[in-house]
């Protein structure tokens, strides 16, 4: 979850991949599971915790609430299975789950809290889990019931945590990978504002203005001028002017020095948000992205919308995007390059792999 580099669901910007994947490598490392059961441990922990965050959606958020407290599900189910817990095991992991964890969306938006969460959130998850294993109990309808878990958090939706459960899988339908830094909000409109450039061939000193379309930006959140990785992360009007100084927005923008860019700078200046946006049809607002355009200073308009950014599911997820983040992002980790190239490897055949050791000897 570091560098803002993670997953995002795109129903309400929950980062579950990040917590079933740790949780299950780390559980199959103990337990000697195969990739196999690796995968279908982080299918089903994703499937619980998507199921239930949709649930919260808009509400967990609109209440102030990061995604952390429904993440925690993925990890609690993905260890559960792993640890081969019994039906009634697993329902007091998920009880257990949910009576354990909290955090505040405004933290995660100013701070380095949201890799905090992360990190309790597998952790909490994998503890009930074990508590489970352990015999211990917690009561089995804290999630509907009066005053509990949906409840508490925003909860108006009881009916999607099982509607046409197993016809589809939401690791499929929601997921997104992040193949730039940031924020997933903003993807679309980064690559909504590189598509606009390159179709106008813009020269940044001949922008006049550039305007922002989407109904979730009523005002752009976040610093206008960042000046960390964290601000970066949360900046819409930074992505966009990034993305149409460099015909792109990519890994790179990360870096203090595209921070500090005064071309940069000067385009953010120059952003508007559209004041009368298309409404959106549904209570998902991150699966229609926002429409960027550019106004030029001899009256040329150039203009794309995106809905889905690349790396979403409903897109398609490209091997060769995974491979590219996976070989530009790792090496900061300090891995040697032919301990890069062979786990990749491994990654790409983890269904067949025996044990799952065969992928953290090499990470280690």
């Amino acid at each position: 979850d570091a560098a803002a580099s993670d997953d995002s669901d795109l129903r309400n910007i929950a980062h579950i991949g990040t917590i079933v994947s740790t949780t299950a490598i780390a559980v199959a490392e103990r337990t000697g599971a195969s990739g196999r059961n690796v995968l279908e441990a982080m299918v089903l922990g994703y499937e619980i915790a998507g199921r239930i965050d949709e649930a919260l959606t808009p509400g967990r958020s609109e209440r102030g609430f990061h995604s952390a407290i429904s993440t925690i599900f993925g990890g609690a189910v993905a260890a559960g299975i792993l640890l081969g817990l019994t039906r009634e095991q697993m329902t007091h992991a998920i009880a257990l789950a949910a009576t354990s964890i909290g955090g505040l969306h405004v933290s995660a938006t100013t701070s380095v809290a949201r890799e905090y969460h992360a990190g309790l959130s597998a952790t909490l998850g994998l503890n009930a889990a074990l508590a489970a294993q352990r015999g211990f109990v917690a009561e089995e309808h804290v999630l509907e019931m009066p005053r509990g878990f949906f409840a508490a958090y925003g909860g108006d939706h009881l009916e999607d945590v099982t509607k046409d459960f197993g016809k589809t899988w939401d690791i499929v339908t929601n997921m997104a990978i992040k193949l730039v830094p940031g924020g997933h909000p903003h993807h679309a409109a980064a690559e909504a504002a590189a598509n606009a450039a390159i179709a106008g061939n813009v020269d940044p000193a001949d922008v006049a203005s550039i305007m922002v379309s989407a109904a979730k930006y009523r005002t752009l959140p976040g610093p206008a001028h960042p000046t960390d990785l964290i601000g970066v992360a949360h900046s819409p009007a930074y992505f966009i002017a990034a993305a149409v100084a460099d015909r792109g927005y990519g890994w790179v923008h990360a870096s203090p020095a595209k921070i500090a860019d005064p071309v940069i700078g000067a385009l953010i200046d120059k952003i508007t948000v559209d004041p009368n946006p298309k409404p959106y049809p549904d209570r998902f607002p991150h699966h229609h992205g926002a429409t960027v355009t550019i106004t030029l200073k001899d009256g040329r308009r150039f203009s794309d919308h995106v809905d889905f950014p690349r790396g979403a599911g409903p897109r398609g997820i490209d091997w060769a995007d995974v491979d590219a983040k996976y070989r530009t992002l790792v090496p900061h980790a300090g891995m040697a390059p032919e301990k890069i190239e062979s786990s990749l490897e491994v990654v790409h055949e983890l269904e067949a792999v025996s044990s799952v050791s065969e992928l953290t000897t090499l990470l280690a």
